[in-house]
């Protein structure tokens, strides 16, 4: 990653899921499987009264398929322009094809960070996390992120690192009142 800060490193960059691009194809695949079956079936030539011409099926063929092509760009482009950085000092969400979004939450200002995953997103490795941040207003979401439970972790660990806490990876002693 280019733009990290002087002394920032890298910990998980990650895109949402593969499965919003499969969520988001279902209307284009339909439309194709639909288009397919008319074609097929229903616009044969043995079918008098919805005789079409070879020429007429095969423009609507290539129309559907074109929008269903035009559909699948759309989609990896929007997966593709959206991406989840954790750095040792901070959370960047960035959003956006033509006009660029960036939120910035600094790992000191985290407070809680929490995960929440359906029974298909436990299965395929997706999930949803809660980052809530002192100042904001409200918690702020990374849908569909993959293996949340490590990115909620790394999170909690690396905040803890940064306020000099006992989760910073030092060992807390056995005994600290000195009895």
């Amino acid at each position: 990653m280019s733009n990290l800060l002087a002394g920032e490193n890298l910990i998980i960059k990650a895109h949402p899921h593969w499965i919003t691009v499969i969520k988001s194809l279902v209307i284009p695949v339909l439309l194709l499987v639909i288009t397919a079956f008319v074609d097929l079936f229903l616009l044969t030539p043995d079918r008098y009264y919805y005789n079409f011409p070879q020429r007429t099926r095969l423009v609507l063929s290539l129309v559907v398929a074109a929008i269903a092509l035009l559909w699948l760009i759309v989609v990896w482009i929007r997966w593709r322009s959206t991406s989840y950085t954790l750095t040792d000092q901070r959370i960047k969400i960035e959003t956006g094809i033509f006009s660029r979004q960036e939120k910035v939450i600094p790992i000191d200002r985290v407070q809680d960070c929490m995960t929440r995953q359906s029974v298909t997103g436990r299965i395929l490795g997706y999930g949803r996390v809660e980052v809530d941040a002192a100042g904001a207003q409200g918690a702020e979401v990374l849908d569909h992120l993959p293996n949340p439970g490590a990115f909620r972790d790394q999170v909690f660990v690396l905040s803890e690192r940064r306020r000099g806490g006992a989760a910073a990876g030092a060992p807390s002693p056995a005994n600290p009142g000195g009895v």
